[in-house]
C-alpha cells in the first residue's frame, strides 16, 4: 500500500437498526435494537483496515452492511466513487463484482450439496463471465493457487477439513478479483497453526491480485499480523483509528487500553506478574445504550461530562482518531505498575528489567516489522 493509493470504500454516518416488537395479536415496534450507530470508515486500495471489538459490539453487522447483505437505517456506503446504500437488489448485482465476502464459519459458508467446483465456479456463472480457457479451468487454477488440490474438483465440503474449507470460500472470493474484499473472522473457528496459513494466503493474495481487506476479528494478535490500520468498535461506534503502530504502541482510548492487556505476552515472567485491566461489568444493551459515550458505563476515565455529552470522533493526531473526552496514554495499573508496549506489569525489581528488556524488544519489533509482501 502506497501513502496516495486511491480510496475505495467510504462510510459515512452509518446506520443499521432493527426493530423490536411486542408479542400479541397486533405486534408494534417497542424499540430499537443499535447494532451501528454512526459508524465513519475509510479504506484505500491495497490497504487491510482491522475491525476489532468484543462480540456484540457491531462489528459484523458494520461488514455485512457495507457489503448489502444488510439493509442501512441511514448512511451513506460509497465503494469506488459509487453510492450503494439505497441501491435495489437489481442494480446491486454488477456490484458484487467489485466485493465479495469471505465468511467466519467455514463449515456453514459451503453448500454441502454442491461440489468444490460448482461453488468456486459460481461467481462467474451469476455474473456471466467466461475466463479465457473456461470456467473448470480457472477454478482448477484458483484451488492450486489457494492451496488445493485441483483434482479434488468435484469432491463435496464434508471431505475437506475446517482450514481446506476456508480455503475454498477464499478461491471463491477472490474468483473475480474484487478490489474489496471483507474477512468476518475468517480464522476465528480454526486451529492456531492453520490460522497462520490462512492469514499467509491472504497476504500473498493482496499482493498479487492488489486486493484491499476489511478484516473483522476479536483477536487482536492476528489482527497485528495483517493489518495496515485498525478500528476499535464499541457498542456500534467507532471509538478509536490509527495505524496499526500506533494502536499497539501508543492507544488513547480506555478501552483500546482494555483490549491489548488482555493480548497474551509470550514472556512467563511478564505474563506472570502483568495486571490485566478488568472492565466492570457487561457490555450494555444496544436497544438502551447508556446516554453520552457509550463505554463510560465500564470506564476507568468516566467523568459527569462522559453522562451528558457524546464523544465526538476527533483526529488529535495525523490519522490518529479518538472517540474520548479523557483520552489516555497510560493504563491505570495501582500504585507501582508500569507500562510495557501492550502489558501493565508491576514494577517489583525483577519484573522492572524484564518489563524494560520486553518494552525494548516489542519497540524494536514494531519498528522493524512490515507486512509480509
Amino acid at each position: 500500500m502506497t501513502e496516495d493509493a486511491r480510496e475505495i470504500l467510504r462510510v459515512t454516518d452509518l446506520h443499521t437498526y432493527f426493530p423490536v416488537r411486542s408479542r400479541g395479536l397486533i405486534p408494534r415496534t417497542v424499540g430499537q435494537v443499535k447494532a451501528v450507530d454512526g459508524v465513519d470508515l475509510t479504506l484505500n486500495a491495497g490497504e487491510t483496515l482491522g475491525l476489532v471489538g468484543e462480540s456484540g459490539s457491531g462489528k459484523t453487522t458494520t461488514a455485512r452492511t457495507i457489503l448489502r447483505l444488510i439493509k442501512p437505517t441511514s448512511g451513506r456506503i460509497e465503494l469506488d466513487g459509487q453510492e450503494i446504500a439505497t441501491l435495489s437488489q437489481q442494480a446491486l448485482r454488477p456490484i458484487r463484482r467489485k466485493a465479495q465476502m469471505i465468511f467466519q464459519d467455514p463449515y456453514n459458508a459451503l453448500n454441502p450439496r454442491h461440489t468444490v467446483g460448482t461453488i468456486i465456479s459460481a461467481p462467474f456463472r451469476i455474473q456471466g463471465v467466461v475466463p479465457p480457457g473456461g470456467v473448470k479451468a480457472a477454478v482448477q487454477e484458483l484451488m492450486e493457487r489457494v492451496g488445493l488440490n485441483p483434482e479434488h474438483y468435484n469432491r463435496y465440503p464434508n471431505e475437506f477439513s475446517g482450514g481446506q474449507r476456508q480455503r475454498i470460500g477464499v478461491a471463491r472470493a477472490v474468483a473475480l478479483r474484487p478490489m474489496l474484499i471483507v474477512c468476518d473472522e475468517p480464522v476465528s473457528a480454526l486451529d492456531v497453526s492453520i490460522q497462520a496459513q490462512i492469514i499467509n494466503l491472504l497476504h500473498d493474495l493482496q499482493e498479487e491480485f492488489g486486493l484491499t481487506y476489511l478484516f473483522v476479528a476479536h483477536d487482536l494478535a492476528v489482527v497485528r499480523q495483517i493489518s495496515h490500520r485498525v478500528a476499535v468498535m464499541y457498542l456500534g461506534h467507532i471509538v478509536e483509528s490509527a495505524p496499526r503502530r500506533v494502536i499497539y504502541t501508543a492507544p488513547l482510548h480506555p478501552y483500546t487500553h482494555s483490549l491489548l492487556s488482555a493480548i497474551p505476552i509470550p514472556d512467563p515472567t511478564i505474563q506472570r506478574n502483568r495486571r490485566r485491566i478488568m472492565l466492570q461489568g457487561d457490555v450494555p444493551s444496544p436497544i438502551d445504550p447508556p446516554s453520552g459515550c457509550v463505554f463510560r458505563t465500564r470506564c476507568f476515565q468516566a467523568q459527569e461530562r462522559c453522562a451528558v455529552e457524546v464523544p465526538p470522533l476527533t483526529e488529535i493526531a495525523p490519522n490518529h482518531w479518538v472517540a474520548c473526552h479523557f483520552p489516555v496514554a497510560e493504563p491505570p495499573a495501582g500504585t507501582g505498575a508500569i507500562r510495557v508496549g501492550s502489558v501493565v506489569a508491576d514494577a517489583s525489581p525483577a519484573a522492572e528489567a524484564a518489563a524494560a528488556a520486553a518494552a525494548a524488544q516489542e519497540a524494536a519489533s514494531v519498528r522493524d516489522q512490515q507486512i509480509p509482501r
